[in-house]
Order: C-alpha cells, then structure tokens, then sequence
C-alpha cells in the first residue's frame, strides 16, 4: 500500500475537517496536533520557512498527516519546544503499517539535510516505526531523551485523588487549603466564553510575568501575540478553560488549561507573589484537577518540565524524545 500512495502537499483550510477527524482516532491526541494551534502558531512563527503539509492517501483513503516544515535544509514539525509540549504526526490508530511506509517515501521526495523531530511523546508510534525505515534507507538514526512531561490518569473521585497522594503531599495540600479558606472565602472560576476572554487574558498575561522574571522574559511581544490568538481559537472550539483564583475581588492566581478528548492540559500558569504564603498558584492548580475529576476527565497533564510542584499533586514522569535522522 506505501508503494501506491498518494503524497499531495495541501493547505489548513483544506485539510482543517480531515485533519480534526484523523486527529480524534489517534492513540496520542492532544491540544498541539489540532489544527487550530497549528495553523495559529505557522502564522505567527512561519515566515522564512517552507510549509510542508502532506496529506498521505492510499486512493480516497486518508492514512494521515505530516505537518512539517522546512528551513536551511532542516526539516522539522511546525513549531518548537517553546510552545509546543508535544509534537507527532497524525495517524489513526491501526494504521500505522500503511502510514510509515509511506512517509518514508514522502520524506525520500523531499530536500533536506537533517530531519529533526522534537517532542516526540513515550508511546508514540513514530518511536517504534520510523527509524527502522529510515535505516533501511540508509539514514542515521538517533532517539535520545529530550525532556519529561508529568501527568496522572484521574480516579473518580477527590477524595480518592488525595488519598493517593504521597502522605506528606497530601496533608500539605489539605492544610493549605484550610488556611486560604479560613482566611478568605474560596473564590476560583474558569472562563472558556471567547466573547469574554480580551480582559481576563489580560490579566493571566499579568500574572504570568508577575510571578517569575523567566516568565516576563518569555513573554515577548511575539509570544504575547500567540497566546491572544491560540486561546481565542481554542475558545471558539470548545477546548480553552483559563482559571482565576480571586481573593477580595482581587485576582490572584490564573492558570490556563485546555480540555482536548479525556484529558486536561496545563499549558501555563502565574500568581501575584504578594500571596505567595498563601500558595495561590499551587492551590489554584489542584483547584483545576478536582474540577478535572468532577468532569470526568480521565489524565490531567502537567506537561513538560520537571518543576517540583507537578510531583506534590501527583504527577509521574513520561518521557519525551527527539529523533533525528541524517542523510
């Protein structure tokens, strides 16, 4: 079947109600691979270089996506480590022994140098089928671990959630939450209506480059420009939940998750340090997972990074890789 695919270079308006629906029978779907953060991101970042969107068919039958780009004979995934937690190709489930094979072609047909896929999530098919393909052809391979990505699958319940955590972890959190409770009344929301969103991303934008210089510094004009634009279209899908933690009408913590499939994303997150004895920001992002469980989401992902906070609520490592190949 690889031998008589189909390779047609394509665009994110034509693609945009196939690529959704390949994306929903993938075995690792999330928020990055949706066309929406895709197209957004090439917009925004893509200048310079050479789109390379390929849609691999086997006659009308769609065996799945290549979002990739090209630049100074590198040829990569849309996007970066920046702002992507994760990358891949789409491919439905079942289909990979269709699919790879044909990539391998397509990638033959290209011109690059190097092609250098980050972010490449633990139990990706991509790690399993295509560096024995490309060494078949004679390419140097090499995975090699590039970050972790901390999650947990969800349980039914809170409290079934607390009583899985670490005895320490747990009795920390539960004091944290009596003492902002016995201080202030318990005020936090998520806000998902892209008709309202203008002034509440102003505010997480705020608190972002309030609680960490790193945070202030990542956040250029560019990079400003891109979460505006990725939240509005991820609100129009259905898929944004930007939290707030308000004490005294005043907000104090925000963190910006996004619900794609049965799991939530934490994409990131800020705090007024002013209230930081109060672990707003950490108190803020537990607030999130049991309103995760209450809505019966089944993996909450912290993703990439290694900070400690992910492991007090519970998170355990995956693995995330990037795979080069030379020819």
């Amino acid at each position: 079947m690889a031998q008589n695919a189909a390779i047609v270079t394509e665009t994110f308006s034509f693609l945009k109600e196939e690529w959704e629906a390949v994306l929903q029978g993938c075995s690792q779907p999330s928020v990055f691979l949706t066309p929406r953060w895709q197209r957004v991101w090439w917009e925004c970042f893509g200048r310079g270089a050479e789109l390379h969107l390929l849609a691999l068919r086997s006659g009308r039958e769609l065996l799945g996506i290549a979002p990739l780009m090209c630049r100074d004979d590198v040829l990569a995934f849309l996007g970066d480590t920046d702002l992507f937690d994760y990358h891949d190709f789409l491919v439905p489930a079942g289909r990979e022994d269709a699919f790879y094979p044909a990539l391998a072609e397509a990638l033959a047909s290209l011109s690059w140098r190097t092609l250098r896929l980050l972010s490449v999530p633990q139990g990706s098919p991509t790690l399993s089928h295509l560096p024995a393909l490309a060494r078949a052809r004679g390419w140097a391979v090499e995975v090699v671990p590039e970050d972790v990505s901390p999650g947990m699958a969800l349980p039914a319940s809170w409290e079934e959630y607390l009583e899985g955590l670490d005895k320490h972890q747990r009795h920390e959190l539960r004091r944290k939450l009596r003492r902002l409770s016995s201080q202030y009344p318990l005020n936090y929301y998520a806000v998902s209506d892209p008709n309202y969103l203008t002034g509440y991303l102003d505010d997480f934008l705020a608190l972002m480059r309030l609680s960490k210089d790193e945070k202030s510094r990542f956040l250029t004009p560019q990079r400003e420009e891109f979460f505006r634009l990725v939240a509005r279209e991820l609100a129009q899908a259905g898929v944004l939940q930007l939290y707030f933690l308000e004490l005294e009408g005043r907000r104090v913590a925000a963190a910006l998750c996004f619900d794609y499939g049965d799991q939530r994303f934490l994409y990131n997150s800020g705090f007024d340090p002013e209230y930081s004895e109060l672990s707003v920001g950490l108190l803020l992002k537990a607030l999130s997972v049991k309103d995760a469980i209450a809505e019966g989401l089944r993996y909450y992902d912290f993703l990439r990074g290694n900070e400690p906070y992910k492991y007090r609520l519970g998170g355990k490592d995956r693995q995330v890789y990037t795979v080069t190949v030379g020819r």
